[in-house]
């Protein structure tokens, strides 16, 4: 699932790329991308991009003051170049074609740029608003505060998490306490606050609660930081090598030597060190 440093990213290389070019042409290729079906993307042909913006997860390409295309990625759903952009990935970076997600959407520019949504889903995750204004997507206008963004405070923190009688996994990933933070980066973000991802946040100390505010916004600062300027077909594999913990089961823990354990969370797996987070105790799996 991308993740706001990832996202960011993306935001920020289809801004560069394509800031004052025209939308020439849109292919919708699965209609259930569509959200809304009196606006579709194709409304958006002969406007040009003026800029990008995040939303937690979600992309904004504005096409002047009062036209949005919101793309949400979902849990499956990506961008890739493809045509005469320039710089598309070569053939053998990107996979046969057999192991390319297909393209949902297609946006085609004037100066040859095409831009691909795609979903590796076995159900189609990826939507797209055309808007007025970036709020009119629930799922942005339900956005809590960003752990990435500078104005992030402490007190943005303390009314995510203080007295939630919830796993203080599930707040970090509560996209209506806390935006942009999935699975891999609250797995991160535990791991180096020491916690147990199924503790509840209502439980935390007082000390806890600060190596949490600090883990999180630490852990989300530093990998927005190393993902900017990564081409997006680099982004996946960037972020699956800075990891810890998060897809590491059977390795050992890079502080304590410990086995990096599986276990079940949601409709997911998750990844933690026994050791370090739950003082040796083994969560279920399964």
């Amino acid at each position: 699932m991308p993740e706001s440093p990832e996202v960011e990213a993306l935001a920020e290389e289809v801004g560069e790329r394509l800031t004052g070019r025209s939308l020439a042409g849109v292919d919708v290729v699965e209609f259930r991308t569509t959200k809304t079906r009196n606006r579709p993307p194709e409304s958006l042909v002969g406007a040009s991009v003026t800029g990008t913006a995040r939303y937690g997860k979600l992309v904004d390409l504005s096409f002047g003051a009062a036209q949005h295309l919101v793309v949400s990625l979902g849990r499956h759903g990506w961008a890739r170049w493809a045509g005469g952009g320039g710089d598309a990935p070569a053939a053998e970076d990107r996979g046969s074609a057999e192991d390319a997600p297909p393209a949902l959407v297609v946006l085609e520019f004037d100066d040859g740029s095409t831009l691909e949504l795609t979903d590796a889903g076995d159900w189609v995750s990826l939507g797209c608003w055309v808007v007025d204004d970036p709020g009119e997507v629930p799922a942005v206008a339900k956005l809590g505060p960003d752990p990435a963004r500078p104005e992030f405070s402490r007190a943005d923190f303390d009314r995510a998490v203080v007295g939630r009688r919830k796993q203080v996994k599930a707040v970090l990933q509560d996209q209506e306490s806390l935006a942009g933070i999935g699975n891999a980066y609250s797995d991160e973000i535990l791991f180096a606050a020491k916690l147990s991802p199924v503790g509840h946040a209502a439980a935390l100390t007082e000390a806890e609660r600060d190596r949490l505010f600090e883990a999180t916004v630490g852990v989300i600062s530093e990998a927005t930081a190393a993902q900017h300027g990564v081409p997006i077909d680099r982004l996946k594999e960037a972020k699956v090598a800075s990891m810890r913990v998060h897809g590491r089961a059977g390795q050992a823990c890079p502080v304590c030597g410990d086995t990096i354990r599986d276990f079940s969370f949601a409709s997911t797996t998750a990844q933690y060190c026994p050791t370090d987070q739950t003082q040796g105790e083994l969560l279920p799996l399964k």
